[in-house]
């Protein structure tokens, strides 16, 4: 392969990969904002194996930047997503959403590169990101 067909790594997380909506946006910059620990670089989006409904996504703060990291730049905050965990988030819509149970951010199109159906193999019920089966 030539140095001109050469694939450049990039060290973002692109906009075909993770897209943040706007209210989500405001909601990661205010809970960045209320940090008290100067520790705290970043929050940190991740991918866990699942039950029936499939993979568990989920975001936490870290204080550290890995070598496999990627990056997300919000307005106020950023975003960590090793590359492991970007296989499974490609395409992904991160949404802050009001429910019965509470507001909380919600992960859309979490099956679109995995080729899932969004529901329950064992009961069928339809299941989001970090739901469990009824």
């Amino acid at each position: 392969m030539s140095v001109e067909n050469a694939v450049e790594y990039s060290h973002e997380v692109g906009a075909d990969d993770v897209t943040i909506t706007p209210i989500a946006s405001e909601q990661l910059a205010d809970l960045f904002k209320g940090i008290d620990d100067d520790d705290i670089e970043a929050i940190r989006v991740y991918v866990a194996g699942g039950g029936c409904g499939g993979m568990t996504y989920g975001m936490t703060f870290t204080d550290r930047k890995s070598e496999y990291d990627k990056v997300l730049k919000g307005d106020g905050y950023l975003c960590y997503v090793d590359v492991v965990a970007l296989g499974f988030l490609r395409g992904v819509e991160i949404d802050y959403a009001t429910r019965d149970t509470g507001a909380t951010f919600v992960f859309n199109n979490v099956f679109q590169q995995t080729g899932g159906s969004g529901t329950c193999g064992a009961c069928g019920a339809a299941v989001g990101a970090g739901e469990g089966c009824a």
